[in-house]
């Protein structure tokens, strides 16, 4: 028997990765040729966390870096709008519903966070191990989530002819929700941060979805029955989300 002749497939090449100093910040580029580009494109990653160059096949290193060096003006601009230090730690502010609130550790009982008005406004009190604040952090905007997004699920959907399956949340950071062919509704927690009239139209726009699935004329008219509110709070998250994104629960 002949053997099967496959077409030779070329091998995708790799990305390559380097550290890039901008603005007094060293952050992680990928240089990533596609063989359709034109052109070089540069792009800032969700929070401000990483930079990544699209490149056309071939594209000598000189170029892109001459290409950055070009864009540097504007880079710095950009990142210029996300936190210098956004990581989780005590004594820094981070916004619970849209306020403000001062992070406090107190050592004395055990792995609880709870709420508190300090003498220069609300507190988040993080109790037990310092190793394991950002993690209770986290895992308590995840149970306030849990606590103001279910009864907005079931509120926007109660007219709707399809129901949410199930209604999960993750720390995604390429999207604040989804909605699947399914009718599983996701959201990330960090929307928690944001007001509450945004947190109410991330709910509004995926419970839409589960009849509309696009961005079609008629999903916006059912997103904006359910949230009158919507150009507004779709333009707040456009112009404040990636700085929620920046924030780092990581230990």
């Amino acid at each position: 028997m002949l053997p099967i002749l496959r077409p030779f497939r070329r091998a995708k090449k790799s990305p390559d990765e380097r550290l890039h100093e901008v603005g007094g910040r060293t952050l992680p580029l990928r240089i990533v040729e596609h063989e359709r580009a034109k052109r070089l494109t540069l792009r800032i990653e969700i929070g401000g966390k990483g930079l990544r160059v699209t490149v056309p096949p071939g594209m000598p290193g000189r170029d892109v870096d001459d290409f950055l060096d070009r864009n540097r003006a504007w880079l710095e601009s950009r990142l210029a709008k996300f936190p210098d230090q956004p990581k989780v730690r005590p004594g820094i502010k981070i916004p619970l519903r849209g306020v403000p609130h001062l992070v406090r550790h107190e050592p004395g009982r055990r792995g609880t966070v709870s709420i508190a008005d300090g003498p220069d406004g609300p507190e988040l009190i993080v109790h037990g191990d310092p190793q394991h604040l950002q993690r209770r952090v986290a895992d308590f905007l995840k149970r306030e989530a849990k606590r103001d997004i279910e009864p907005l699920v079931a509120k926007h959907t109660a007219g709707l002819s399809k129901k949410a399956r199930a209604v999960r949340y993750r720390d995604t950071s390429s999207r604040w929700g989804s909605c699947s062919s399914e009718g599983n509704l996701s959201f990330s927690w960090r929307i928690m941060m944001a007001p509450p009239a945004v947190i109410n139209y991330l709910v509004a726009h995926e419970a839409a979805h589960l009849e509309q699935m696009n961005h079609g004329p008629a999903f916006w008219k059912l997103c904006k029955t359910l949230c009158p509110d919507t150009d507004r709070c779709k333009a707040w998250l456009k112009r404040n989300g990636s700085a929620l994104q920046a924030i780092d629960f990581q230990p």
